[in-house]
C-alpha cells in the first residue's frame, strides 16, 4: 500500500483478459447448444395446454407421430382435455391409465346413454369418442366401450390450470382430485416449478412492468427532487416493510393451519412463505438499524445526490443508459425462461402398440438445467458490469477535462467503444467472480434442505448464508472500483482491483463515511422496488394456490425487480462511487499549484471537506470524556 501507483487517465488502452472473453464465448456455445436441444426435443405447451394419449397438444396443431395414426390432428379448438373413465382414474408411473382425448368442451349435464352422447356431439360440437370413430356409428360399432367414455358420464367443468374436465360428482371428484394430487406429489420438483412459473407467466410479466415503472420514477426522482424523495424513502421504506413482513407471517399462520394442505406444491408455499418471512424480517431490523444510525446525515445526503445529480447533467445521456440495459436483460431473460420450459419438457415421442404416444425424459435434463442456471447469474452480472464500467468511463471522461463548461463530445459512445475494443474481458472476469460466489449459497441451500429436521443445522446453515452474503456484498463493492480503475488506467482486472484496494485504503477515512450514505439511500430505493412488487405479487398469487408453487415465481419476480431498481439506480451509484475514486487519484497526483492544479470542482472539494469535518466532530465528541485529566481541564490536541 506505501507504493505509489502512476495514474494515466484516459491515455493508454490495450485489451485486457482476453482469456476470459475466449471462454465466455465457449460458455455460451454451449449455451446455444442446450437452447437449440431444448426447442428441437422440448415442447412447453404439453405442461399448461395438456395432451391427449395419441400426443396431440390441446389447443393447437399437431405433427404427426410415427406409427401412431391418430397424432398430428389440428386441435385448435379442441382446448380441454377429457378423459374416458373420469371416475375411475389410477396412476402408474406418473401416467393416468385412463385414455384422454381433445373436447372442445365439457358436458355440463350428466350423459346416461349413447343416444346422449350423439346427442350431446351433434349440438355442441364436442365429440367424447375416439376421434376416428363417426358419430352416427356411436351406437352401432361393437367395441364402443374401449372407444366412448364410461357410461353414466358425470357433468364436468374445465379446470382452467391443466385444461381438464374435472368431474362435479362427489364421488367422481374425490377420485379424480386424489389421482390428480398424488401425480402432483410424484412431480419432481423441477417440473412443478415449471408448471408454477407457466401457470403465473402473465402476472409475472405484468409485475415486471410494475417494476419498470417504479423504477423510472426514482430515477426521476433522485435527479430532480432530491430533498423530499429522501425523507420519503426514509419513511416510507421502513413502514414498508414492516407491513409486509406482517403480512408474510399471517399468510404462514394462515397456510400452515389450512387442513386443506395437501398437494407438495402448497406445501412448497408455506417453506417458501417462511423463508420470506424470515428473511423480510431481517432486511427491516437492518434497514431501521442504519437509519437510526445516519439519521444526523439527512443533509449531505441531499447534498450529494445534488451534486451526482450536476455531474449526470452534463451527461444527460447516461439516465438512458440503464434503459438500453434493461432492454437487453428483458430479451435474454425471456429467451432464457422459453429455453428452460422447453428443457423442462424435452422427451422423445414413443408409439405404443395400441396406437398411443407416450413422452419419455431424455437424460442429463438435469445438468443442462444447472448450466443453463449458471449461464442466467453469469450473463446477467455480465450485462449490468458492462453497464457500471459505461458509466465509470463517461464518468471519469468528463471529470479529467479541464474545462468543466464545455464537456468532452459523445462521452457515452465513446465509453462504450472502449469497452467493445479493449475491456469485455475485465467485465467476463468480474461476473464470473461474483457467479463463483453463489455456488456455495446452493449447495447451502441444498444441505439445508437436507437436514431440515435439525435444529443445530438450521443455525449452522443460517450463518453460514449471511457469511457467503457479505462476501458476495464486499466483492461487488471492489469489482465496481475495479471497472472504474480499468476504466481510468487501461490494465487488466486483478491490476486495477489492486490499485482501487490500494488508493481506497490510503483515503478510507476521507470517503468511507461519503460512500456508505449514498449506498445505504440508493438501496433503499431498490428496496422501495421489491417492496411494493413483491408485495402485488403475494396478493396476486394468493389467489391461486391449489397445484401451483408460486413460491419461485414469486422469487423471480423479487429478482426481476431488484435487477431493475439496480440497473436503473446504479447509475448514481456508480457515478458516486468513480467522482470519489477520480477525487482521491486527484488529490494524490496534484497537489493545485499551476504545474499540478487540480481537476475537482469547487462544490465537490467544499462537499467532502464539511463531511470529514462533520465525522472528526463526532469522533472528537465521542473521545472527550477520555480527555480530561483530573481536574476536569480538558487537553486540547496539538
Amino acid at each position: 500500500i506505501s507504493e505509489l501507483q502512476e495514474w494515466r487517465p484516459v491515455i493508454y488502452r490495450k485489451c485486457t483478459d482476453t482469456l476470459w472473453l475466449l471462454l465466455f464465448c465457449l460458455f455460451w456455445a454451449g449455451l446455444m447448444f442446450i437452447s437449440g436441444y431444448a426447442v428441437v426435443a422440448g415442447a412447453a405447451e404439453r405442461l399448461v395446454l395438456g395432451y391427449d394419449s395419441f400426443g396431440n397438444i390441446c389447443g393447437r396443431k399437431n405433427t404427426p407421430v410415427e406409427g401412431a395414426n391418430l397424432s398430428g390432428l389440428d386441435m385448435t379448438n379442441k382446448k380441454y382435455v377429457f378423459f374416458l373413465n373420469s371416475c375411475g382414474l389410477e396412476i402408474q408411473s406418473l401416467k393416468i391409465s385412463s385414455l384422454s382425448l381433445c373436447v372442445s368442451s365439457c358436458p355440463q349435464e350428466q350423459l346416461n346413454s349413447l343416444e346422449d352422447l350423439q346427442s350431446f356431439a351433434r349440438n355442441n360440437g364436442s365429440f367424447l369418442c375416439v376421434y376416428n370413430l363417426n358419430v352416427s356409428n356411436y351406437t352401432l360399432n361393437p367395441k364402443v366401450a374401449e372407444l366412448c367414455p364410461t357410461l353414466p358420464v358425470p357433468p364436468s367443468k374445465s379446470f382452467p390450470l391443466f385444461n381438464r374436465c374435472v368431474p362435479q360428482n362427489p364421488e367422481c371428484y374425490s377420485k379424480y382430485a386424489s389421482v390428480l394430487i398424488s401425480m402432483v406429489n410424484e412431480m419432481d420438483v423441477f417440473h412443478r416449478i415449471l408448471s408454477g412459473i407457466l401457470a403465473g407467466r402473465d402476472t409475472v410479466i405484468g409485475l415486471s412492468v410494475l417494476a419498470l415503472a417504479f423504477s423510472l420514477m426514482l430515477v426521476l426522482a433522485f435527479r430532480f427532487i432530491q430533498t423530499l424523495l429522501i425523507h420519503t424513502l426514509i419513511a416510507l421504506v421502513p413502514f414498508g416493510l414492516l407491513f409486509i413482513s406482517g403480512v408474510l407471517w399471517w399468510l404462514h399462520y394462515d397456510y400452515r393451519n389450512d387442513p386443506s394442505t395437501e398437494l407438495q406444491t402448497e406445501k412448497e408455499n408455506v417453506k417458501f412463505l417462511l423463508g420470506y418471512a424470515i428473511f423480510s424480517t431481517i432486511v427491516t431490523v437492518v434497514l431501521l438499524s442504519l437509519i437510526f444510525v445516519l439519521r444526523k446525515r439527512l443533509q449531505f445526503a441531499v447534498q450529494l445526490f445534488r451534486i451526482v445529480g450536476k455531474i449526470i447533467g452534463r451527461i444527460p445521456f447516461l439516465l438512458f443508459q440503464p434503459l438500453w440495459t434493461f432492454l437487453i436483460l428483458i430479451v435474454f431473460w425471456i429467451f432464457w425462461v422459453a429455453v428452460l420450459l422447453s428443457l423442462g419438457t424435452a422427451g422423445t415421442a414413443e408409439s405404443t402398440s395400441g396406437g398411443q404416444v407416450e413422452y419419455r425424459a431424455l437424460s442429463g435434463i438435469c445438468y443442462m438445467a444447472w448450466y443453463h442456471f449458471v449461464g442466467l447469474i453469469w450473463t446477467s452480472e455480465f450485462i449490468l458490469a458492462c453497464q457500471q464500467m459505461v458509466i465509470a468511463g463517461a464518468v471519469i471522461t468528463c471529470y479529467f477535462n479541464r474545462n468543466k463548461n464545455n464537456a468532452p463530445p459523445h462521452p457515452v459512445l465513446s465509453s462504450i467503444s472502449v469497452l467493445f475494443c479493449y475491456h469485455l474481458g475485465t467485465a467476463v472476469k468480474g461476473s464470473f467472480l461474483i457467479t463463483i460466489l453463489r455456488i456455495p449459497r446452493i449447495v447451502l441451500l441444498y444441505l439445508y434442505n437436507i437436514l431440515n429436521q435439525k435444529k443445530n443445522a438450521k443455525c449452522l446453515f443460517s450463518c453460514c448464508f449471511c457469511w457467503v452474503c457479505c462476501q458476495e456484498s464486499c466483492l461487488r463493492y471492489f469489482n465496481q472500483h475495479a471497472y472504474t480503475t480499468t476504466a481510468i488506467n487501461g490494465t487488466n482486472f486483478c491490476t486495477s482491483a489492486k490499485d482501487a484496494v490500494c488508493i481506497l485504503a490510503r483515503n478510507s477515512a476521507k470517503l468511507a463515511s461519503i460512500s456508505c450514505l449514498g449506498d445505504v439511500l440508493l438501496f433503499l430505493g431498490k428496496v422501495f422496488v421489491v417492496c411494493f412488487t413483491f408485495f402485488g405479487g403475494l396478493m396476486a398469487f394468493n389467489y391461486h394456490r391449489e397445484l401451483q408453487a408460486w413460491g419461485v415465481p414469486l422469487l423471480l419476480v423479487g429478482f426481476f425487480a431488484y435487477m431493475m431498481s439496480h440497473s436503473f439506480l446504479s447509475v448514481f451509484e456508480v457515478t458516486a462511487d468513480a467522482v470519489f475514486l477520480c477525487f482521491a487519484i486527484d488529490m494524490e497526483t496534484n497537489d493545485g499549484t499551476a504545474e499540478k492544479p487540480y481537476f475537482v470542482d469547487q462544490e465537490l472539494l467544499t462537499f467532502v471537506s464539511q463531511s470529514n469535518k462533520l465525522t472528526e466532530g463526532q469522533n472528537h465528541r465521542s473521545t472527550r470524556p477520555f480527555q480530561d485529566n483530573e481536574d476536569g481541564t480538558e487537553l486540547q490536541p496539538m
